[in-house]
């Protein structure tokens, strides 16, 4: 039962949020519908508990990575997990693995359900019996096709007012988007043509999260999460959830409640559960969301990948250097999510201010010469800027500044992950790191979406032999690599995030 303390701390985030737009009697309401929802969990706690150390290690990767015809790909993948990583990682992040319209997942049809294809709920919570399970609550926004949008269109609850609608002759100019398309979308309701807001994509709809009737709902999914053995929530796209037009709509105070609220209710369900914020941005906003130790346990360092790629391929890494000593240590309670690759790109807004635009151009160019793509996003002025490299992490390291491919792809890509596993906080793999599978441009082609070029989908007999005993590819010497790797930082103590 939530004791009168935290009540009161429950209280006054929702005050902090919503007192300019609600009466007290209504916050005083939400309070009270948010404690009755996850009061009740903790009586059902598993036994089982998170324990971060040296030893902790974290795979990340989509239910359908590995996948076979016979059945469905979340138990493929945890049969693979079975026999070869089960003894490195006792984490796995499983990218959204819920019904979907687009952007592998990312665009929500329903969080309360699992994508038939990759299993159900019960294989989700039979792996939590034995791993951390971390999942995504994709927060900002939701699918067009969505059961929610729809009833918007209708003008119908559950979703009538759950979407941000806007005025096009507003001034929006400021808003911070990661994307060049429109920011509003034109739909057609029972009361006449509205336009949305959509900060990612027209298929992807900003939820109204003045409207406290959404939080509600994001606690049940948080609630349910939980049911199913979720304890590591990955806040997507966190730091665009509060719009304020006349703003840069980023990283408003609001958000930074937001997130304190999600972790009060998170930690007093399961206290050992654990919150980390996806905010792609510069490193002081990105440090921002550790709070003053009362919001992210966790922050992606976001300046890593783009840094350390930079050095490798220029020679150069002095900016990597002043970075790496200029870096605050974590707070008690709090560590870095570090990570080199990952099923998006290598973001360039965190290395705005340590790399400059020539630093960042060159970059740039390596990456397309190594088949790599670039997705854009717009400024207020109109111009466009880089805003990720899409490339597979192990393409990325196949030439050098004014040298070409010169042979030492895999020494680079294997000094990558060393500097990573030296570095305080938790190191994070992305499945296809581990096994250095190369760009997919195949299916960019079917897709049409830069980013597919790093989410292959490997056949599971396929993949078994790529790493069978004896072979000599480039899988297998990396992933033998890499795994000692990792058993050698797990009996250090001085590793411990």
């Amino acid at each position: 039962m939530l004791i009168q303390k935290d009540q009161k701390k429950i209280r006054s985030i929702l005050e902090n949020i919503y007192k300019p737009i609600l009466p007290k009697k209504d916050i005083n309401y939400f309070k009270d519908e948010i404690i009755q929802i996850i009061k009740n969990f903790n009586k059902k706690n598993p036994k089982k508990k998170i324990i971060i150390s040296e030893k902790t290690s974290l795979i990340i990767c989509y239910g359908d990575a590995v996948y076979s015809n016979e059945k469905g790909s979340i138990k493929v993948f945890q049969s693979f997990f079975q026999k070869n990583l089960k003894k490195y990682f006792d984490t796995i992040h499983f990218l959204p693995f819920y019904p979907s319209s687009s952007d592998s997942g990312f665009a929500v049809k329903d969080h309360y359900k699992v994508e038939n294809k990759l299993g159900n709920w019960l294989d989700i919570k039979g792996i939590s019996k034995s791993n951390n399970v971390m999942a995504d609550l994709v927060i900002n926004h939701c699918s067009s096709r969505s059961q929610w949008f729809e009833n918007f269109k209708q003008r119908r609850d559950p979703g009538k007012d759950y979407f941000v609608e806007a005025d096009p002759e507003w001034d929006l100019s400021a808003v911070v988007r990661p994307r060049t398309s429109p920011l509003l979308a034109e739909v057609q309701t029972l009361d006449g043509k509205r336009h949305v807001w959509c900060t990612f994509s027209h298929d992807q709809v900003d939820l109204n999260f003045a409207n406290p009737e959404v939080l509600l709902e994001f606690v049940r999914i948080v609630r349910h999460y939980l049911d199913q053995g979720v304890r590591i929530f990955r806040l997507d796209a966190v730091a665009f959830l509060w719009k304020e037009p006349g703003t840069n709509c980023l990283n408003l105070n609001q958000t930074h409640e937001m997130v304190r609220l999600l972790r009060s209710l998170i930690e007093h369900a399961a206290p050992d559960a654990i919150l980390i914020t996806e905010t792609n941005i510069p490193l002081r906003e990105n440090l921002a969301y550790f709070g003053n130790a009362n919001e992210a346990h966790l922050v992606y360092n976001f300046s890593l990948p783009p840094l350390l790629l930079n050095a490798l391929v220029s020679g150069d890494s002095s900016a990597l250097n002043r970075w790496m000593m200029g870096m605050p240590a974590a707070q008690d309670g709090t560590t870095y999510f570090n990570f080199i690759a990952s099923h998006d790109g290598i973001g360039l807004r965190p290395a705005e201010g340590l790399l400059d635009d020539d630093e960042i151009n060159r970059l740039v160019g390596l990456m397309e010469e190594s088949g790599g793509l670039v997705s854009w996003r717009a400024l207020g002025n109109g111009e466009n800027r880089p805003y990720e490299i899409n490339i597979s992490l192990f393409d990325a390291m196949r030439r050098r500044h004014g040298a070409g491919e010169d042979g030492y792809q895999e020494a680079r890509f294997l000094c990558a992950h060393a500097v990573m596993l030296s570095l305080q906080g938790i190191p994070a793999f992305y499945i296809h790191s581990l096994l250095a599978t190369g760009n997919d441009l195949n299916r960019v082609a079917h897709s049409n979406h830069n980013r597919s070029i790093n989410r292959h989908q490997w056949q599971a007999d396929e993949l078994e032999a790529a790493l069978e005993h004896g072979s000599n590819s480039h899988h297998r010497r990396v992933f033998d690599a890499l795994k000692t790797m990792i058993s050698k930082r797990a009996e250090q103590p001085a590793f411990h995030p």
